[in-house]
């Protein structure tokens, strides 16, 4: 138990840290997040969130040498250095979509080699990438993102450690600490967003880990679905919607469920 409770410790005190730090002074001028027709925000804010999160989830695991298959550990990385790349300088967005097809497409592959076919590889694959994507579309309103990070990973956790899993249960609490230490700092008026860096990994880390929990038996296909519906169903709706109206799918717009409650008056907290 000690282990678990030190690593959870460390996984938010570095990300309360880290984050902070890249608030103030000239670390809050590395990336910013400009207003757009997306933003529901006026003013310039860094969109730094992301790194802080997600290197303190990589330390923790570090530190508890965490038991998850090399693949998930290697595509994190890699949509980790990409999407800090988006955020620092641009990144073209078919360089992007190729990273996350072929982390989606390798995570799919070597989790499920040998025990699922070529159909049912494709399409776990392309789930993969969706939610990947959608988490990023999901990230618009303080601490919307975050909180789904905290509530998300925390159910998992929960149920990992209820089948008896305490070890993939360690690493899921990690994930959900360090992302209630950004919250700290995005909660309204956010002074900091999580940017690709944290919305890109978090949503590859929702849909994989939630088909690894799958495999080894902790839980059903439906359970991963069910705990970050809120996200699955208004970004879904809104493309759904949008492609009947043959709109361009991937111009920014303030169409989602989300943003429609924040810009009718609810608000960023009681939305």
């Amino acid at each position: 138990m000690k282990p678990l409770l030190w690593a959870l410790l460390l996984s938010f005190v570095l990300s309360l840290a880290i984050v902070y730090g890249l608030c103030r002074g000239s670390l809050r001028a590395l990336a910013l997040d400009h207003p757009n027709a997306r933003s529901l925000h006026a003013s310039p804010i860094p969109r730094t969130g992301g790194l802080g999160l997600m290197a303190s989830v990589l330390v923790a695991w570090l530190a508890m040498s965490a038991a998850l298959p090399p693949v998930l550990w290697g595509s994190v990385v890699a949509l980790l250095a990409v999407s800090l790349l988006e955020d620092f300088r641009g990144v073209p967005i078919a360089l992007r979509l190729l990273t996350h097809g072929a982390a989606a497409a390798l995570t799919a592959e070597m989790l499920f080699h040998g025990t699922a076919g070529i159909l049912i590889v494709i399409v776990l694959a392309a789930a993969i990438v969706w939610v990947t994507n959608l988490y990023n579309f999901m990230d618009g309103s303080d601490g919307l993102a975050g909180g789904m990070a905290v509530f998300g990973f925390s159910a998992y956790g929960i149920a990992a450690w209820l089948a008896g899993r305490a070890d993939f249960a360690a690493a899921e609490f990690c994930i959900a600490a360090a992302a209630a230490g950004f919250l700290a700092f995005n909660f309204h008026p956010a002074r900091i967003f999580l940017g690709d860096a944290g919305s890109i990994p978090l949503g590859f880390l929702a849909a994989g880990l939630g088909l690894l929990g799958w495999r080894d038996g902790l839980w059903p296909i439906w359970f991963p679905v069910l705990v970050f519906s809120p996200f699955i169903v208004d970004a879904s709706a809104t493309l759904a919607r949008r492609l009947r109206r043959r709109e361009k799918i991937w111009q920014a717009h303030r169409e989602h469920y989300y943003q429609r409650l924040v810009r009718m008056g609810w608000g960023h907290r009681n939305t």
